[in-house]
């Protein structure tokens, strides 16, 4: 996860710099809107970048007392911030300045200016835009594209595709809405821009975010993960059934496992040790994300008593 997750964000993180300095200037030499805006969204997406990277750096801490098992979720807050982020200044100020320049429009100076910087943005966010969606396609494997966000564990790689691809889109409006506000003669137009880019970035904070969220507040193993411990647990002949098994991830490849099982009453109570420490072995063996196995014994009338009285059941 660490190094293809780190290269995606490196690479939007150089890039964005870059291209938010040189957006920012073109904006106050010619005064464009659409263009402000896309400065802010780069400047935006560069601190999202630096954002991911520190919720990396926090979610890779050994755990302590404090928090026995880990930090992991940390990035996972830290990637919800940048949904956050995304919505309330990427979208908020470009809306702002989008609706000013409509109220009060104002000609474009220079938008030669504009465009080359536009064509030069266009290609450096290519490049960061192909880096991320190399790496997204890594990981999805042979599931679609929404599949796969949906399914996957690690904000970081969907959340700089996304960015870029918003960042794209941006680009592309810019360039018409400044084209046509000069064609047109209609300064107004650009404004119209800016506003176009606000709710690109919107919807693209909405989607980050909910992701996040379920990530979050805890999301479950995948289910080929916990079809195949399953499949592990009921091939030793001493477990007679699976009363439950639990999931969840603590980080993108940090999954604890809460698992009862009812074995057979026969057994001593060195045989279900023994099987408990073979059980855990062979699924960390098979499935290195399983870092952290609780495997409880328990017969299945039991299990459901408890499980009755939790859920206030009679």
């Amino acid at each position: 996860m660490a190094a293809g997750s780190k290269r995606v964000i490196y690479a939007a993180l150089v890039g964005n710099g870059l291209i938010a300095v040189t957006k920012f200037a073109a904006a106050f030499y010619t005064g464009s809107s659409a263009m402000l805006s896309e400065g802010i969204h780069s400047l935006v997406d560069t601190g999202n970048q630096g954002l991911l990277l520190h919720g990396m750096r926090r979610a890779a801490r050994p755990a302590d007392e404090k928090h026995p098992f880990g930090y992991g979720p940390e990035l996972y807050f830290w990637a919800f911030v940048v949904a956050i982020m995304i919505f309330a200044v990427g979208a908020g100020v470009s809306l702002y300045e989008g609706i000013q320049k409509i109220i009060h429009p104002h000609p474009i100076t220079s938008p030669m200016v504009n465009y080359v910087v536009l064509g030069l943005a266009m290609i450096f966010e290519g490049f960061a835009w192909w880096i991320a969606y190399k790496e997204f396609n890594l990981r999805r494997g042979k599931r679609g594209v929404i599949e796969a966000v949906i399914k996957s564990k690690d904000p970081t790689v969907f959340t700089v595709l996304f960015e870029d691809t918003a960042a794209m889109l941006g680009l592309i409006v810019a360039a018409v809405g400044i084209a046509l506000a000069q064609v047109a003669g209609q300064a107004w137009l650009d404004g119209a821009a800016s506003v176009a880019i606000g709710l690109i970035l919107a919807a693209t904070a909405v989607v980050l975010a909910i992701e996040t969220k379920g990530l979050l507040i805890g999301e479950s193993a995948e289910t080929g993960l916990v079809t195949g411990v399953s499949e592990i647990i009921m091939s030793r002949s001493s477990v007679r059934e699976i009363n439950e098994l639990r999931s969840v991830h603590y980080g993108p490849t940090d999954v604890l496992m809460a698992i009862s099982l009812d074995f057979r009453n026969d057994l001593t109570v060195g045989s279900v040790e023994e099987t408990i420490y073979s059980l855990e072995k062979a699924i960390k063996s098979r499935y290195p994300e399983v870092t952290r196995v609780f495997i409880e014994a328990q017969s299945r009338r039991h299990h459901d008593e408890i499980l009755n009285i939790e859920t206030g059941e009679t």
